[in-house]
């Protein structure tokens, strides 16, 4: 993943806007918009994204998640001088509940940051909030060399 792109693009971001800068997020058509705590990542419909028929595929909405994550802890790490490399140590997804053909929000929070590990979590959801799709933990390793 181009991550350094990814944190030039929500350090300098607008209020909303594409995510480009990775061409996994920019296949799914992800869209970010700013919030108080960070970010709200939107993945809107396509029926490229369609696993079983009515749903969607449950790799379009880890990637989401993972996306929204990522985000998350850029936006965390931005008042750091030299931001470090991050990499990815293990993700984890909990499915919910079939995801509907409609657009899918996600957005994150960061749990723990330490020197060398960040845990974050995630969570996608399409008409409320609080009926979740799908979760994620994600375990980051963070290079400061």
């Amino acid at each position: 993943m181009n991550l350094a792109a990814l944190t030039r693009l929500l350090g300098e971001a607008e209020d909303e806007g594409e995510i480009t800068a990775l061409p996994y997020a920019a296949t799914l058509g992800l869209r970010y918009r700013r919030a108080d705590a960070g970010f709200i990542i939107a993945m809107p419909y396509k029926a490229d994204l369609n696993g079983a028929p009515g749903r969607l595929h449950g790799g379009t909405v880890a990637g989401l998640l993972e996306i929204a994550s990522l985000a998350q802890l850029i936006h965390a790490l931005g008042s750091e001088t030299a931001t470090p490399a991050i990499k990815p140590i293990t993700v984890t997804i909990d499915y919910l509940r079939a995801a509907q053909c409609e657009e899918t929000l996600a957005a994150a929070i960061v749990t723990r940051m330490g020197r060398r590990i960040a845990n974050v979590r995630a969570e996608a959801w399409q008409k409320e909030r609080s009926a979740p799709v799908a979760t994620a933990h994600m375990n980051v390793m963070l290079d400061r060399r």
